[in-house]
C-alpha cells in the first residue's frame, strides 16, 4: 500500500492553489484569439457606436482578445436547493493572517485613512474591512487580462444562467467603458485583474472607475493598481455617493419569534430596508435595547449556515449600502466584521505599545 506523507492544512491549501494558478497561466497562454468572426464584427460595431470610438480600431482589440473558456462556468450560480454557509464564508476572512495584514495596513495608511474618512464621511474600518476581503491589501489583485476576461463574459456567457440577458449586456456594457478608457489610457488595455474584468486594490469594474474613482494622491492621476491613497480615497468616495449615513449603524442581533407566515412576509424584500422598528416588533423580531428610536427602514437579513440553524441580523441603510459594493449580504457582513476586528486589534496593540 502506498503511503503518502501527511501535509499541514495550510502548506496543502498553498500547494493546491500554487497548481490551481499554474494550470491557470498555462489555460491563458493556450488561449485561441477570438478572430473576426460574424459575432465579433457585431459586437465591435455595437460597442464603437455606444462609445463613440472607431470600429476598425475596437475590432481590432476584441478579434485579438483570447476566448478563456473556464470563466463562463464560473459566473453560474450553485445548486438549486443548496444552502449556503455563512459559518464556513466567515472564517476564509476573519482569520489571523488577514486580521495580521489588516493591523499592518491600517498602521502604514493611517493618515490617508483618516483623511478619507473626514472628506467622504465614511468610516476607516469599512475601507479596511473591502481592502481585506476584496483582495488581502492588495495581494492578490487578479491576474486575468481584464480585455479577455470581459471580451468572453460579452460573447460566451452562458445561456443557463437565469438571468443570462440582464448579465451578458451588464459585461458587453463594462467592456465599451473598459475599451473607451483604453482609447485614452492604452496602459489600461493591458490591466490585469479578477476573471469578472474588476482591477485594484478595491477591484473597480470599468464603469465604477469612471464613475467613483478619485486622485487622492494628488499626482493628477487615478490610479488604482498602484496608489494606495487612490484606492482608499475612491472606496470611500463609492460608499458616500451609495448612501452612507454617518453614525448609523450596519446592523442590530435580533432574536425571532415569527410565524413561519410572518417570516415568509420579512424576507420577500430580501435585504432591501422595508420595514420600520414597529412593524418589525409586530411581525415577531425583538431587537436590543439600543435600537430604540430607529427611525429610518429596516430589513431581516438571513444568513444560512448549511446543515445548522440560519442566522439572522437585522440591516440598516447602511448595511444595504455595504451591499451596494457586492450584493451579497455574506458579502457585507466578512466586511463589517473584518474591518471592526482589524480596528480593535489595531487600537488594542498601539494602546499596548504605549504603555509599554
Amino acid at each position: 500500500m502506498l503511503t503518502v506523507p501527511s501535509l499541514p492544512f495550510r502548506r496543502l491549501l498553498r500547494l493546491i492553489l500554487g497548481l490551481w494558478l499554474m494550470l491557470t497561466a498555462a489555460t491563458v497562454a493556450l488561449a485561441q484569439t477570438w478572430g473576426r468572426t460574424p459575432e465579433v464584427q457585431a459586437l465591435a460595431g455595437r460597442l464603437a457606436a455606444q462609445q463613440a470610438l472607431p470600429e476598425a480600431w475596437v475590432l481590432d482589440r476584441l478579434a485579438n482578445a483570447r476566448f478563456l473558456d473556464h470563466i463562463p462556468a464560473l459566473m453560474l450560480p450553485g445548486e438549486p436547493g443548496q444552502r449556503k454557509n455563512w459559518a464556513a464564508y466567515r472564517n476564509r476572512f476573519i482569520e489571523p493572517q488577514r486580521i495580521r495584514a489588516g493591523v499592518k495596513f491600517w498602521r502604514e495608511h493611517r493618515k490617508t485613512l483618516q483623511r478619507a474618512s473626514d472628506t467622504y464621511q465614511v468610516p476607516a474600518w469599512l475601507i479596511v474591512g473591502v481592502l481585506g476581503v476584496e483582495t488581502l491589501y492588495g495581494r492578490h489583485m487578479g491576474k486575468i487580462a481584464v480585455l479577455d476576461a470581459l471580451t468572453t463574459l460579452s460573447l460566451a456567457f452562458p445561456p443557463e444562467h437565469p438571468r443570462a440577458a440582464e448579465r451578458q449586456a451588464f459585461f458587453e456594457k463594462e467592456l465599451g467603458v473598459f475599451l473607451r478608457q483604453g482609447r485614452t489610457q492604452p496602459e489600461m488595455l493591458a490591466a490585469k485583474g479578477s476573471y469578472a474584468g474588476a482591477m485594484g486594490w478595491g477591484q473597480f469594474m470599468p464603469s465604477s472607475i469612471e464613475r467613483f474613482a478619485v486622485d487622492f494622491d494628488g499626482d493628477g492621476r487615478i490610479d488604482l493598481i498602484r496608489s494606495v491613497p487612490d484606492a482608499i480615497g475612491s472606496i470611500a468616495h463609492y460608499f458616500q455617493q451609495h448612501g452612507w449615513k454617518p453614525g448609523l449603524r450596519t446592523h442590530y442581533d435580533v432574536t425571532v419569534n415569527s410565524t413561519a407566515e410572518q417570516l415568509d412576509t420579512l424576507l420577500i424584500p430580501d435585504i432591501l430596508p422595508t420595514f420600520s422598528l414597529q412593524r418589525l416588533n409586530e411581525l415577531g423580531l425583538l431587537l436590543p435595547p439600543d435600537a430604540k428610536g430607529l427611525t429610518g427602514p429596516l430589513a431581516l437579513v438571513e444568513l444560512q449556515n448549511g446543515d445548522a440553524p440560519n442566522s439572522y441580523v437585522v440591516g440598516t441603510e447602511n448595511f444595504y449600502a455595504v451591499t451596494r459594493y457586492n450584493w451579497s449580504s455574506y458579502y457585507a457582513m466578512a466586511v463589517i466584521e473584518l474591518g471592526h476586528v482589524v480596528q480593535t486589534t489595531e487600537r488594542r496593540t498601539r494602546a499596548k505599545r504605549h504603555s509599554e
